[in-house]
C-alpha cells in the first residue's frame, strides 16, 4: 500500500491544504505524526541494521480513522530539528486560524520526531494542544543542555524500558521545570530496544490513539 492510497492529507512544503465543509472540519481531529532519524536518512524501504525496515505506511495506516486527519512528511536528511519545528508550528497556526481547536489537534512523534515534537510544544506554549512523544526522551540530551527550555501541553510519553540510554520524561528537568497538568507516562517492555518504534505496535499505537481522542 502506498501513500496515495491511503486516505491521509499530506504536508505542503508552505501550507497544509484541507478539503470540506467548514463545520466538518472543525469536528475533525488533526495529528501531526513525525518520524524517526533514521527514515529521515533513508528510503522507506531500507532495513535498519539492527531493528529492520520502518513500518512507516502501517503506522499511519492504523492511526488514520474517520474520525481524523494525519498529517505527514518524509523529512529531508540533516533537517534541522528547530527550524523544522518552527515550520510545523506555522501550520498548526494556521489550522487554528481557519477554526479548528487547540484541543482537536495533536503532534504525535517517534524518536527524532518526538525530539522535534518537544520543540514545538515549547514554541507553541498552548496548554490545549495535545502531544505524544515516543522514544525521545534520554540522559543528557541537548534539551536538557537548555535551563530555559519548558514543555507545555497535554502530553503523553512513551519509553520502552530495554532501550538503552532512555530516562523517564518526568525524570528531566525540562519537565520538573515546566507546569504540565495534564500528562501520562507508559514504559513499555518489549525487548526491542529502540526497534519499538520501527514497528507498528498496539503497544503504542493504541494508548496514543486513546490520547489524541481524549477530550
Amino acid at each position: 500500500m502506498t501513500p496515495k492510497h491511503i486516505f491521509i492529507i499530506i504536508l505542503a512544503l508552505c501550507s497544509i491544504v484541507v478539503y470540506g465543509q467548514k463545520s466538518e472540519l472543525k469536528n475533525k481531529q488533526y495529528i501531526f505524526f513525525l518520524h524517526n532519524k533514521f527514515l529521515e536518512d533513508h528510503s522507506a524501504d531500507e532495513a535498519h541494521p539492527k531493528y529492520g525496515i520502518v513500518e512507516y505506511e502501517k503506522v499511519l495506516h492504523q492511526l488514520k480513522d474517520s474520525s481524523n486527519v494525519v498529517l505527514f512528511e518524509k523529512r529531508k536528511p540533516n533537517t534541522d530539528p528547530v527550524v523544522y519545528a518552527r515550520k510545523i508550528k506555522k501550520q498548526m497556526d494556521r489550522l487554528m486560524k481557519k477554526g479548528v481547536k487547540a484541543e482537536n489537534i495533536t503532534v504525535v512523534g517517534t524518536s527524532q520526531g518526538g525530539y522535534i515534537a518537544q520543540y514545538i510544544s515549547y514554541y507553541q506554549k498552548n496548554p490545549e494542544l495535545k502531544f505524544v512523544f515516543i522514544g525521545a526522551s534520554f540522559k543528557d540530551d541537548s534539551l536538557e543542555k537548555d535551563p530555559d527550555f519548558k514543555l507545555y501541553g497535554r502530553i503523553l510519553s512513551i519509553t520502552e524500558k530495554s532501550d538503552d540510554g532512555h530516562v523517564q520524561l518526568s525524570e528531566e528537568q525540562r519537565f520538573t521545570r515546566s507546569d504540565i497538568k495534564d500528562f501520562k507516562e507508559i514504559e513499555l517492555n518489549t525487548g526491542l530496544n529502540h526497534g519499538f518504534l520501527f514497528k507498528a505496535l498496539d503497544a503504542w499505537i493504541l494508548p496514543t490513539k486513546e490520547w489524541i481522542n481524549r477530550k
